[in-house]
């Protein structure tokens, strides 16, 4: 069931106009202030998933802006991802950056586990590729975003072997169930880049078989279009690299001719 609604919240202001929430949000996760939803106005429903649905909401006291994610307990009960949880918490409760949304704090009831996010006042990425087709190329390679989602993530520099993450964007090093690390991470960035610019995935394919076989592979082709570069699709090319000690490092990625050609000091997008 849905919170209540109070009263409808009006389209939120810029980020940097906000008042500051931080004196009432402290940085120790385990030192924190016993939230509940009367702190909170409730709006309108930002989005829904397997497990919960994520509201628009405005703390009370400050008039901050933020996101409340709703997370069933029945749901984590069910697929035991209880692990999963609690790392996701702890990951994004402890990273600061710009590019990060912010996971403020958290608190529960008998049924849900209400997370305290930043909000993101642009809206999800995949709803923008969804609506336009694609991107242009100055907006594929400065526009700025937010990380939101740390449901796979782990806090590691050893090798892995665990397969996670959406089949599109897995390496082949993943398909193959071989040991992975951060490189993984660059070929995903190739993966993104070609998606932006052709509204696909460049490993498309019927089926989930189908799919990591192209990717095992690198099945990679280029679509005919004049609008695409021959620097963007260097770059994608020398990032969709099945040896992984041969992907672009993420400093020649940003030393790469498309990005600095592209890239807007001002970190705004040129439309």
């Amino acid at each position: 069931m849905a919170p209540h609604i109070p009263k409808p919240l009006q389209r939120p202001p810029k980020p940097q106009n906000q008042p500051s929430l931080k004196p009432q949000i402290p940085s120790n996760p385990t030192i924190k202030r016993n939230w509940s939803l009367a702190d909170f106005e409730i709006g309108k429903p930002l989005g829904k998933g397997k497990f919960g649905r994520v509201y628009l909401a405005r703390e009370i006291k400050s008039k901050y802006i933020v996101a409340i994610k709703v997370i069933f307990k029945e749901q984590i009960e069910k697929y035991k991802l209880h692990h999963q949880m609690r790392r996701e918490m702890e990951i994004q409760m402890s990273l600061r950056h710009p590019n990060v949304l912010r996971l403020f704090g958290w608190f529960h009831d008998s049924d849900r586990i209400f997370l305290i996010l930043e909000y993101a006042f642009g809206g999800e990425l995949y709803k923008e590729l969804r609506r336009s087709g694609f991107l242009p190329e100055n907006q594929a390679a400065t526009g700025r975003l937010k990380i939101a989602d740390f449901g796979w993530s782990v806090q590691s520099r050893d090798k892995r072997r665990t397969m996670c993450g959406t089949l599109d964007y897995l390496a082949p090093e993943m398909v193959e169930n071989k040991a992975h690390d951060y490189a993984v991470d660059n070929w995903t960035l190739g993966v993104l880049c070609y998606e932006f610019l052709y509204g696909v995935p460049p490993f498309e394919a019927e089926s989930q078989r189908d799919t990591f076989k192209r990717i095992r592979m690198v099945d990679l082709n280029f679509p005919s279009s004049p609008e695409i570069s021959a620097e963007a699709k260097n770059l994608i090319t020398r990032l969709l690299v099945k040896d992984s000690s041969k992907r672009l490092s993420l400093q020649k990625i940003l030393e790469h001719p498309w990005i600095t050609r592209n890239a807007d000091p001002t970190g705004i997008c040129r439309k």
